[in-house]
């Protein structure tokens, strides 16, 4: 719910803003979440073979974007867990299954590029 005493940046500012927090989001990301660098440097190469290997824009597209699309989980799911480590340290069975079900979809990101390289190269 906003606050009624306070207006929120409109127009430009407020794309500028947009703009500042998601060089933070992406910086914060580098900086705190492994998972993440590693994720990125096989995007280094996934990314470049998928241009490689595709015939056409359509294969490029399955090729590349669930690498993509894996990069934006892991983004959501560090946010998940930012969130719950934020809450508290004590063990609750509610953040473990947040935390296992932000892991549980990166995992799907994967298998759904593994999928699409498996079928557009053998087929």
């Amino acid at each position: 719910m906003n606050d009624p005493g306070r207006e929120k940046p409109q127009g430009l500012k407020r794309l500028l803003n947009a703009f500042r927090n998601t060089k933070l989001g992406f910086e914060g990301a580098w900086r705190e979440e492994a998972a993440f660098r590693q994720e990125c440097a096989l995007a280094l190469v996934v990314v470049p073979a998928g241009f490689w290997f595709g015939n056409t824009g359509i294969e490029r597209a399955l090729l590349v974007g669930p690498m993509i699309l894996v990069l934006i989980i892991e983004l959501l799911n560090s946010a998940v867990e930012a969130a719950i480590d934020r809450i508290g340290t004590e063990r609750h069975p509610l953040s473990g299954l947040a935390k296992d079900l932000g892991s549980a979809a990166v995992f799907g990101g994967f298998v759904l590029l593994a999928l699409n390289w498996l079928l557009v190269l053998t087929g």
